[in-house]
């Protein structure tokens, strides 16, 4: 069942540790620089001023992005941890209870707030069902994906008998296809991340706005408050 908790006496709610919020913008930093580093290492630039053996900018594009990528990787295995031993609002994206109604309730209920049917939220100690449910699909999955195959691709470099080429390479590229196959793929889901930040984005501002409760600033101070003493979901 979902309980619920009238906050009267408890305006505000330590949600979010020091870890998730470290782990929370290293990650949004390391995937900006993929991002900005992977679009130009797939579309490369036509040309560079003087020289070419005086040149050296494709080669700091792509340093910047396998440097952005290790850091991505080391950060989510530190998640994947913390997920383990940190509070039970640091395991909420990775362990979704499927099988229960009242969950998925609130998940419907969340799709109409956001579709501006029904005009009234709910408010939530952690994140709601159906930040939970995206996060999952998109944020998790979408993490794992993006490191295998990128791990692949750089396996590709490091050449047989390196970590990265027995680990991932060697059985990644004969799945899909080909190299090529891997890099579209690869490419595509870059867009698919980009497409959930935008949507995180959004919604974080407008949760802030419009169910008086904050979000952007609970990811800096770890801090969930409340503008009113509506009843608040714990999320359980």
């Amino acid at each position: 069942m979902t309980s619920k908790a009238v906050l009267k006496s408890e305006p505000a709610v330590y949600v979010y540790e020091a870890p998730v919020r470290l782990w929370h913008w290293v990650n949004a930093l390391s995937i900006t620089v993929l991002c900005i580093t992977g679009y130009f290492i797939g579309k490369p630039l036509p040309s560079v001023p003087g020289e070419a053996s005086e040149n050296f900018l494709m080669g700091y594009i792509r340093f910047a992005h396998f440097a952005a990528g290790y850091i991505f990787a080391i950060g989510f295995l530190f998640r994947i941890y913390w997920a383990l031993v940190g509070n039970e609002h640091a395991r909420q994206i990775f362990m979704l209870p499927l099988f229960n109604r009242s969950w998925w309730g609130g998940v419907w209920h969340e799709i109409k707030w956001y579709s501006f049917v029904t005009k009234e939220p709910r408010k939530y100690t952690g994140h709601n069902p159906l930040a939970v449910l995206t996060m999952h699909l998109m944020l998790v999955w979408g993490t794992v994906f993006m490191i295998v195959t990128g791990f692949a691709l750089y396996g590709e470099g490091t050449g047989m008998g390196s970590w990265q080429y027995e680990w991932f390479s060697s059985w990644v590229i004969p799945l899909f296809g080909q190299s090529q196959d891997v890099h579209t793929w690869h490419r595509l889901v870059m867009w698919y991340i980009i497409c959930f930040i935008i949507v995180h984005v959004y919604v974080a501002i407008r949760e802030d706005i419009m169910s008086r409760q904050s979000l952007v600033s609970s990811m800096i101070s770890g801090w969930r408050t409340f503008k009113d003493n509506r009843e608040v979901d714990d999320g359980h």
